[in-house]
């Protein structure tokens, strides 16, 4: 867990410069945490600039440096910008277009490698020849402390909630999330959503250990993954209620269930939590969907409003 007061550290370092995000409502019982208003379409704005902003310059003198699909890789790009230093992104070879031209918009150098050597570069928090410091895009405690003032906020605007779904990528979202809302708010579940076809943390709360899955690609890219990063499941096992492994299709029909209902972009991952609550995953009381992000493709988009899976 995040200690509650380093989150709360986090988010004087961020000041006025994230977006404090409308909680919309979306139903008589369900509540949407718009994360993809951020400047940069996501929640990643937060923990890029929470783990910049606490480095110390010396730290900064080379630049810095994230492994990223996207979403990580504009808010490390953002937050290097802001700094004054270079930011270089090592990013999987089929990462989204429309992600990787934000992030050379914001003056980031993007690095495309295999997505095996993308997901070392994770493990392994360095890529051979790329010097800088290496914001991880999960494990990093000041990254997970930023992503840990989006529970600040629920529980400031809602007096009461049962649950918080939250989409699982790595598990820096949910561990920040839950670390605030389990000492605020001890009775509310944390439950989490993955794709189906990219979902090691429901395999490994069903085994009750780590899990490597059969990992599938989908249009659901800023979620789900092959296995856990080496550090997540101690977290997940303390914070983590419930664990669910969302159908593909499932996730397309939210993403058009929140254009239609509730006028709003989101990408794959930022529709899983809303498709997990719909499925009744997170019990029938009054439940909270981070919907994390709205970065997604046009042509993404228009197939999924035209009513087909891409």
């Amino acid at each position: 867990m995040i200690p509650l007061d380093e989150i709360r550290n986090a988010r004087e370092r961020l000041g006025s410069d994230v977006l404090r995000t409308p909680l919309l409502r979306f139903d008589e019982r369900t509540w949407l945490k718009l994360e993809c208003l951020q400047p940069i379409g996501s929640f990643k704005l937060r923990g890029a600039l929470s783990a910049v902003r606490a480095a110390a310059p010396s730290e900064l003198a080379h630049g810095v440096v994230t492994a990223s699909a996207g979403n990580m890789a504009q808010g490390v790009a953002w937050a290097a910008r802001e700094a004054g230093v270079r930011a270089r992104i090592i990013a999987p070879e089929n990462a989204p277009r429309a992600k990787l031209d934000a992030v050379e918009e914001l003056g980031g150098e993007v690095i495309l490698v295999p997505h095996e050597v993308w997901w070392q570069t994770m493990v392994d928090r360095r890529y051979e020849g790329v010097d800088g410091l290496f914001v991880h895009p999960v494990e990093d405690e000041a990254v997970m402390a930023g992503n840990g003032t989006i529970g600040l906020e629920l529980v400031e605007e809602l007096d009461a909630f049962d649950a918080v779904v939250v989409p699982w990528g790595g598990g820096g979202l949910t561990t920040g999330i839950a670390s605030a809302v389990k000492v605020l708010r001890p009775d509310a579940r944390i439950v989490t959503a993955e794709p189906e076809t990219a979902a090691p943390l429901a395999a490994s709360i069903a085994a009750g250990k780590p899990t490597e899955i059969d990992y599938r690609t989908s249009f659901v890219d800023g979620a789900g993954g092959r296995a856990l990063l080496p550090t997540m499941w101690a977290y997940a096992r303390e914070l983590v209620d419930a664990a669910v492994a969302v159908p593909i299709d499932e996730v397309a029909a939210a993403v058009r269930l929140l254009a239609s209902h509730a006028r709003v972009v989101a990408e794959g991952a930022g529709a899983l939590a809303l498709a997990a609550a719909l499925r009744g995953d997170a019990g029938t009381g009054r439940v909270v969907c981070i919907v994390s992000g709205g970065n997604i493709d046009a042509a993404v988009l228009a197939s999924v409003l035209a009513g087909e899976t891409p």
